[in-house]
């Protein structure tokens, strides 16, 4: 079975982050030992879902956390079974299985409810009166199976098995005054009372010894509509194993059921085990109809396994998939400075001066003798063409140019044409709220003991936004407070007048605009030439705050 890894960029991804996955994980496909899923912590926005479109890649996956959920653990996958099989098969099938419980499901694969061991030892414990096989529904399919039991002779029409058990171990007369309309009677070869049991419009004729059964005991038990079984058990024997043919429905717990999903985190089902008393609990795929899918017990949650994921484009703890803690890191690939990542153990981490992680990818594919795609080559251009804004910001290097050129040859690709139509799709602000605006691009960054949020849109209408200026930064100041961030920064960013103005709140905001020799007016400045969220603005920001005594 091959190994699961999850390749991911950082939360609210950008291009460059979701084409890096995409590609990285169709290299590490191409070499067939492991099932690499690339995935996003977030919504795409315009420019990526441009991007996608326009190359015909699907998006990745969402995910949500790389916690341990029941479906990663390898419970019991028992198929469910009916509420009408037997006593005696449900036992079968734990002791088959090595299972202690089953999940009972009705006709539309729903869960009806849960038969345990102890539910049907305790049957056998309990002294149930002879109408028992009438009062639980008991099915002729469930007789015969339990008995090993032969047809002898059984209407069309069967009569409904409603008396009560007898086994007629008497004589005829005595026998006659206990055998009623309906009844279940088991019986040996005396032929006088099986006549007499005939003619009394029993439902059933249990044989025992697998006797022989004469001509005329047929032809009467079929012009009286009665079944006649011949079972090889002795009377005794017959007698005891009957009642396992009762349904398992009659048994089963129905109130109360504890039950878990296959998205149900490991830790949460823990804490609700640790309230219960069961021994095992179903489990259903409520992306499938709530279809049950086995059973879990205490011991299945004792496991050393972990998610296996690779990062790229960040290792920051604080942009990375919830639950990184819990996974196993086995690669970083990145462009941005090293930050607070930690591993158990030594792992493949490449980060290089660049401006795209899907520089980086690309080189890895060419240095391993690997041509991408025509597709992979596009999206691989597109995110290089993003990352750097076409070159214009200051993270760019030779490198990426180099890079994009080889790539875009291969992808067949007008760079210029191509990036004017991303561009525009991209920071096309129409209908977008505050709330958006603030999201779709957003970092944290941790410098010393400061929390600094950092929102970036680019747009080629920056004077778009002045009619909701008032409620972004209402917004910002609100976030600021609950994040606890000492500055939140808004990079509205030109990429043709490559300049940004830079709306800013929080306590250490002035320290801002310090940092780049200007004056706060109504929460902003004006930065002409700054475009890089990394090179430009975290740097500057990170001098002055250790440098200056904060309060």
């Amino acid at each position: 079975m091959k190994e699961t890894i999850y390749i991911t960029g950082h939360k609210n991804p950008d291009s460059d982050s979701i084409c890096a996955a995409l590609a990285y994980a169709e290299y590490k496909n191409a070499n067939g030992d492991v099932n690499a899923i690339p995935v996003r912590l977030g919504e795409i926005n315009r420019e990526t879902k441009f991007i996608l479109d326009y190359f015909g890649v699907a998006a990745p996956v969402l995910l949500e956390t790389v916690r341990l959920s029941v479906g990663d653990l390898n419970f019991d996958k028992i198929a469910p079974v009916s509420p009408d099989i037997s006593l005696r098969m449900a036992l079968e099938l734990m002791k088959k299985n090595n299972l202690n419980s089953l999940p009972v499901i009705d006709e539309n694969e729903q869960l009806l409810g849960i038969v345990t061991i102890s539910d049907i030892i305790g049957s056998y414990i309990d002294v149930w009166d002879n109408g028992i096989l009438g009062k639980s529904g008991t099915l002729m399919d469930n007789i015969i199976e339990t008995l090993s039991a032969k047809i002898v002779t059984m209407p069309n029409n069967l009569k409904p098995i409603t008396g009560k058990l007898l086994v007629l171990a008497m004589e005829p007369k005595t026998a006659e005054t206990y055998i009623e309309e309906n009844d279940i009677v088991i019986c040996g070869d005396r032929k006088d009372i099986q006549k007499l049991a005939i003619n009394k419009n029993i439902s059933l004729m249990i044989l025992t010894g697998s006797v022989k059964v004469e001509d005329d005991i047929v032809k009467l038990g079929k012009e009286n509509g009665v079944t006649i079984l011949s079972t090889p058990h002795d009377t005794f024997t017959t007698a005891r194993l009957i009642t396992q043919s009762v349904p398992i429905r009659h048994v089963m717990s129905t109130d109360d059921l504890i039950v878990f999903t296959l998205d149900d985190l490991v830790d949460n089902v823990k804490d609700k085990m640790s309230q219960t008393r069961y021994r095992s609990y179903p489990v259903i795929d409520d992306d499938n109809n709530n279809k049950v899918v086995g059973l879990i017990s205490r011991y299945h949650l004792i496991s050393s396994m972990k998610k296996k994921v690779i990062l790229v484009d960040h290792n920051e703890r604080s942009q990375s998939v919830d639950g990184l803690e819990e996974c196993e890191i086995l690669e970083i690939i990145d462009h941005h400075r090293v930050a607070d990542v930690f591993t158990g153990n030594p792992i493949y981490f490449r980060n290089e001066p660049v401006g795209s992680t899907s520089t980086i990818i690309a080189s890895i594919l060419f240095e391993n003798g690997r041509r991408p795609s025509k597709k992979i080559a596009g999206i691989l251009s597109a995110a290089i063409i993003s990352d750097t804004l076409l070159f214009r910001s200051p993270t760019s290097t030779n490198a990426d140019r180099m890079m994009l050129e080889r790539l875009a040859k291969i992808a067949d690709l007008d760079v210029n044409k191509f990036a004017m139509e991303m561009f525009k799709a991209g920071t096309s602000l129409v209908g977008k709220t505050p709330q958006e605006l603030l999201s779709q691009d957003f970092k944290v960054f941790s410098i010393g003991e400061e929390r600094i949020g950092i929102a970036q849109v680019y747009t080629m209408d920056p004077e778009s936004l002045n009619g909701m200026k008032a409620d972004l930064i209402s917004l910002m100041e609100e976030r600021a407070k609950e994040q606890g961030y000492s500055i939140f920064i808004l990079m509205l960013t030109d990429i043709f007048k490559e300049a940004s103005d830079m709306v800013v709140v929080g306590r250490n905001k002035e320290l801002v605009a310090r940092a780049f020799d200007k004056n706060l007016v109504n929460n902003s400045f004006y930065a002409p030439g700054i475009l890089s969220r990394k090179k430009q603005v975290v740097p500057p920001i990170t001098n002055i705050l250790t440098n200056v005594s904060v309060k």
